[in-house]
């Protein structure tokens, strides 16, 4: 289910990656978990690779330039589209080496995507703990709009999510239909509201599967959220290009008998193929880059 398993070390840290998707399955540091990780095929969208929309399009529709584009229902139950073409795809090894690895995939003709592309995406392990690397490259003649958008668990090491604190870099929280995910309204500032996070606050009874906006970067031009407890836990760092997230806390994450925490970094919004929020955009024959990753924090 999830193709071959690709290992990379770095002194004591371990990340398992998967050519089904190119999913990040496993991220620890002697021995201790810093993302959720599965048995069998990846259950809630974790560790997926969201090109070339993260999240969700309104009705599997979308229109630009006056022309209509019909994409594959993935979200049956809803009628969307969700989480682009690329993370249930056969990607392709490019590079392999003791710390890193480096995946492609190409695609051209899907249903609704007019818009031939080509993406890859590099996992490296550092002192500083995972870094990840997306390209994506426009192979087609026309301009092409697009998103990026990752979907890991970040687990604090052996401690309960419901016994630490979560923290965000937003500044704003999208309204949404709540029978469709659909964005209705714009974004609120979450000042003084129950979704500021700015500060800290304890994830127990905290429940979440809400896109945050505004992501600020802080002195090293980084947005920062982060999961912690007293003796450490375990931060999600993206460029500032990335100034969505969307967090998600299941009640129960699948194998885990627990509940975890999704914090989903995002180059835009739910439905920004037809809002065109914070699209980003490439002429023919351009490339883009960015990056995010994870760092395990010590007390």
């Amino acid at each position: 289910m999830t193709g071959e398993q690709l290992e990379i070390t770095h002194g004591p840290a371990r990340a398992v990656v998967t050519t089904a998707g190119a999913g990040l399955r496993a991220f620890e540091v002697a021995g201790v978990p810093y993302v959720e990780t599965y048995d069998e095929e990846p259950p809630m969208g974790a560790g997926a690779v969201l090109v070339p929309w993260p999240n969700r399009v309104a009705a599997a529709t979308w229109t630009r330039d006056g022309e209509t584009h019909h994409l594959e229902a993935t979200e049956a139950a809803r009628g969307n589209a969700i989480h682009g073409l690329v993370r249930r795809a056969p990607w392709t090894v490019v590079e392999h080496t003791t710390a890193s690895v480096t995946l492609r995939v190409a695609v051209d003709g899907a249903p609704g995507w007019p818009f031939p592309f080509r993406t890859s995406i590099s996992y490296e392990l550092t002192d500083d703990g995972l870094t990840v690397t997306h390209h994506v490259e426009n192979r087609g003649e026309r301009d092409m709009p697009f998103g990026v958008g990752t979907h890991p668990y970040p687990r604090p090491g052996t401690t309960d999510v419901d016994d630490c604190v979560l923290t965000l870099a937003a500044r704003t929280v999208l309204p949404v239909d709540v029978d469709t995910m659909i964005p209705n309204g714009d974004p609120i500032d979450v000042t003084g509201t129950d979704y500021d996070f700015s500060t800290g606050k304890p994830l127990r009874e905290v429940e979440l599967d809400t896109a945050f906006g505004g992501c600020e970067p802080g002195d090293d031009g980084l947005v920062r959220h982060s999961v912690t407890h007293a003796g450490g836990g375990v931060e999600v760092w993206a460029e500032p290009v990335f100034g969505w997230v969307q967090v998600f806390t299941p009640s129960e994450f699948p194998g885990k008998g627990a509940r975890a925490v999704a914090i989903e970094p995002m180059t835009c919004p739910p439905n920004a193929l037809n809002t065109g929020v914070d699209l980003l955009w490439l002429s023919a024959d351009e490339s883009w880059t960015g990056r995010w990753g994870i760092t395990p924090r010590n007390a």
